[in-house]
């Protein structure tokens, strides 16, 4: 077992368990939890784009990529403050662009690349704060505090995912063939990446049968599969994503924050988009 496997397995032996309790408890820890990953993984990404002297809206990014978790919980669990935002994003929405756009006009000027500040601004409060806000609503639509059948939803795509890039990567380097990717991730094989969806369906038959049930959640099996097998898809598409904007910068890792995995987009990197999407799936097959 390489020296990066040994620290990626004992960041997991501490941080999953931690996760699991949060993510029980719910209301404002996680979504305090979510605050924290979304403005780390935004100062990541500004600093992707600060190697390639472009300065982004630093304090309007990372005051807005904290904000949206407990928004978004505020949204679930308030009544009153459901009927406010129904009624009031649009406008919140484009009040909020308004002020970036002003910010560029008095910050930046022609040749100091407003165009990509504004644009890589917008883009980690969606991206890194707003995607993984989509966990609180797989965790708390129907489900209050201290819910298992809230918490198994939410990690049921954590475990696929983590399945699907374990899988690939053992299956990568077993069986090898032609690269996956190879100008934006040059280690990732096809054969590593059909290895993953096989380990995501396989996550699918042990929650329809161990988990869900425990927990008073009957979720047809053929539900399960396809949520997996889109997820053990999108997953490497996040994967991918992220490596391209690294590929960009010049660089390996988004950061140094955590052990064996580099920073949180790194870390995070196929969670930003599997986490909106099966929020999707949950509501189309009506499980939440």
């Amino acid at each position: 077992m390489d020296a990066n496997l040994v620290r990626r397995v004992g960041f997991a032996a501490g941080a999953i368990p931690l996760a699991l309790l949060i993510v029980w408890y719910g209301g404002l820890p996680l979504a305090g939890l979510l605050a924290a990953a979304g403005t780390l993984a935004t100062r990541e990404l500004f600093d992707l784009a600060e190697r390639q002297q472009i300065r982004p809206a630093r304090v309007i990014g990372l005051v807005s990529a904290a904000a949206v978790a407990p928004l978004t919980y505020a949204t679930l669990a308030v009544p009153d403050v459901r009927a406010l935002a129904a009624a009031a994003w649009p406008y919140a929405a484009a009040l909020w662009l308004i002020l970036v756009l002003t910010w560029a006009l008095a910050a930046r000027a022609p040749s100091a690349h407003p165009l990509a500040a504004v644009g890589i601004t917008v883009l980690a409060v969606a991206y890194t704060g707003g995607f993984p806000a989509f966990l609180l609503d797989m965790r708390h639509s129907g489900h209050g505090l201290k819910s298992w059948a809230g918490t198994w939803l939410v990690f049921y795509p954590l475990v696929v995912t983590w399945v699907c890039d374990t899988a690939a990567m053992f299956g990568g380097r077993a069986l090898g063939g032609p690269k996956l990717a190879p100008i934006v991730s040059p280690g990732k094989t096809r054969s590593g990446s059909l290895s993953g969806v096989a380990g995501s369906l396989l996550v699918a038959p042990l929650f329809a049968a161990a988990v869900f049930p425990r927990v008073g959640l009957d979720i047809p099996l053929w539900q399960l599969l396809v949520i997996a097998a889109v997820l053990g898809v999108v997953g490497q598409v996040g994967d991918l994503a992220e490596s391209l904007f690294k590929r960009e910068a010049g660089v390996k890792d988004s950061s140094h924050l955590i052990p064996g995995h580099g920073g949180v987009l790194d870390r995070l990197d196929s969670l930003y988009f599997v986490v909106p999407v099966a929020a999707v799936m949950y509501r189309l097959f009506g499980i939440v």
